[in-house]
Order: structure tokens, then sequence, then C-alpha cells
């Protein structure tokens, strides 16, 4: 496993972060992860060298927070943990530090080592606006209990209303693949000039890059609600998957690994954020944090999700 650091947080980050999202009871998924197989889950991203872990209140509404937490034990500390606050309107500067302490109560810690905005929603379309957002994030990490701020599925529109102030955050999460490459083009220039770096989550773009899809697979609500997997558009995303299982074959490794092994060579990665039910399935996955692609791999990669239609680049 590789490692990096982040200003703000004085440890080392895995290339590799354990989305914890499916370890609690979610929309469109249920509760197919008993608090039992979230443990291993989380024991096993442990033995494998992942040091981040990523949940949000809003996830289980604050049960992976809380599984999280009970899951690390005495690793708590020297763990990264990420959680995120879901903005709505009419929140006030006080609202910000009720949602924290709601997490660190579950979590059952002092501090996250990363507090993100969830989602700019429609409630920041001013600079006035998102300035007052800045003030109550920056006053968390004035607080200590978050040590550092971020964003999450921030586009260009919204990070100009920022203005200077964005200068203020360390990450920005989006979701980012072969199959979804939407945050490049502006808004990636916008966050390396301001050195917001990316947070890659579904880097296997829910799984179609990590293993071929059984028909049960296919039926989960998310799956049938989600774009990639509309009959006209998963029949050219499954041409991309193709090739990512043709390099896993010539590497004698897992085809998720290729994927998300090509992630982190992109510009502006810090991390993929993957996630999982299964300990088994992190064990598959956690050694994409030290696969080396060659050049022509990487190309081959490229060239396959290029051609993808789907692929598009946000302004």
């Amino acid at each position: 496993m590789k490692y990096n650091r982040v200003r703000g947080i004085n440890k080392d980050w895995s290339v590799i972060t354990l989305g914890c999202w499916q370890i609690a009871p979610s929309y469109g998924w249920g509760d197919l992860c008993p608090e039992k197989d979230s443990q291993k889950v989380i024991h096993k991203a442990l033995d494998m060298g992942i040091t981040a872990f990523d949940t949000a209140e809003g996830y289980g509404d604050g049960e992976s927070e809380r599984r999280l937490g009970k899951a690390l034990g005495s690793q708590k500390e020297s763990a990264i943990i990420i959680s995120k606050i879901w903005p709505e309107a009419g929140q006030t500067l006080k609202d910000y530090p009720s949602a924290l302490e709601n997490s660190l109560r579950a979590l059952d810690r002092d501090y996250v080592d990363l507090y993100l905005i969830h989602w700019p929603g429609n409630f920041f379309d001013s600079h006035e606006k998102s300035t007052r957002l800045v003030e109550s994030m920056v006053s968390l990490k004035k607080s200590g209990k978050a040590k550092t701020i971020g964003l999450s599925n921030f586009k260009a529109d919204d990070l100009e209303l920022l203005g200077n102030h964005i200068k203020e955050f360390n990450l920005n999460q989006i979701p980012y693949s072969l199959l979804d490459r939407g945050y490049e083009g502006k808004t990636l220039n916008l966050c390396k000039k301001n050195g917001l770096q990316y947070m890659a989550f579904s880097p296997t773009a829910q799984g179609l890059l990590a293993r071929p899809m059984k028909e049960k697979d296919l039926e989960m609500p998310t799956r049938k609600m989600h774009h990639l997997f509309k009959p006209a558009i998963y029949s050219k995303a499954k041409k991309v998957w193709e090739t990512v299982r043709i390099i896993a074959s010539e590497l004698g490794r897992n085809p998720i690994e290729v994927a998300i092994a090509w992630v982190l060579k992109q510009e502006n990665i810090f991390t993929a954020i993957v996630g999982s039910r299964h300990p088994e399935q992190v064990e598959e996955f956690a050694p994409a944090g030290n696969l080396h692609l060659s050049v022509e791999h990487l190309s081959r990669l490229t060239e396959a999700s290029n051609a993808f239609p789907a692929v598009k680049v946000r302004s």
C-alpha cells in the first residue's frame, strides 16, 4: 500500500480509502451487511494497510458512523476518519457544530480528521450564501473538532461561488472512473489551481468494472436507477469492462485492481474510495494500492474510456 499526506492531517493516508456506505442500512440496498460482517470488513481493511475510512451522517442515519467507530476500537485514534454534513437552506452557524457533535458521538471520538460538505445543492447559489457556508465550516476547523475541511460533488460553478474562500478547503470528493470522467475540464483546472485534490469515489462504476455482473447484481435498485445500467449504455460499458478484464489477465491480477489503479494514475487524484460489504472483496481490491500499470496498459484503458459515449467532461 502507498501512502500520502494532506495539509492539516499528520497521519499517513492510504491511496485506497474504505468507503463505509455499504456497512450500514441504505436506500436502494437495504441492510445487506449485518453489524458483525461490517466489523469483519473494517478489520480486513486495517489488515490490508488501509488507514482511511469514509463515512457520513446520512449513511444509515448515522449507523455507518456508529459501526465504524465500534469496529475501529483501539485503532480509532490512528485511523483517518472522514465524515460529511448534508447542508440545508435553513441551517445556521449553530447547526453545523450540532451535526458534527452527533457524528462524533456516533464515532465515539473527539474529532474527525476531515469534514466535508456532502453536496452543494441549490442552497449556496450566491457568493453571500457560499461565504456563510465557509464561515460555518472554518469555525469547526478552528474548534479542533475537524482537523481539516473539504467539499464533495462541487463542480466549477459551485467552486467559483466560493471566491478566494476556496483555499480554506483541501479536498473535493467526486465520482471518477473509466466510465465517469465528468469532473475533468474546467472543474479539474480550478481545483488544481487552488490546491484541491480529488478523492475519487465509485472508481469501479458501481462494480461494473470490478467483476462480471450477474443477473442478481443488476437487480439492485440503485443499479436499476443508474444511467450506466440502462440497456443501450450498459452494452457499450461492457466493452470498457472487457479491456479491463484482458489487461488484468495479462498481469495476473484482479480486474478491480486494474480499474482502481488506472484511477490512481489520473491527474489530481489523491485517493480512491472503494466500498464493500464483504471482507474477501477488500482483500481483492486493496492490492491496487501497489499495482503499477505500464504506459501501454494505461493508454489502452484510456482509449477504451475515450470510446465510451457516456463519458462526459463537465464544465
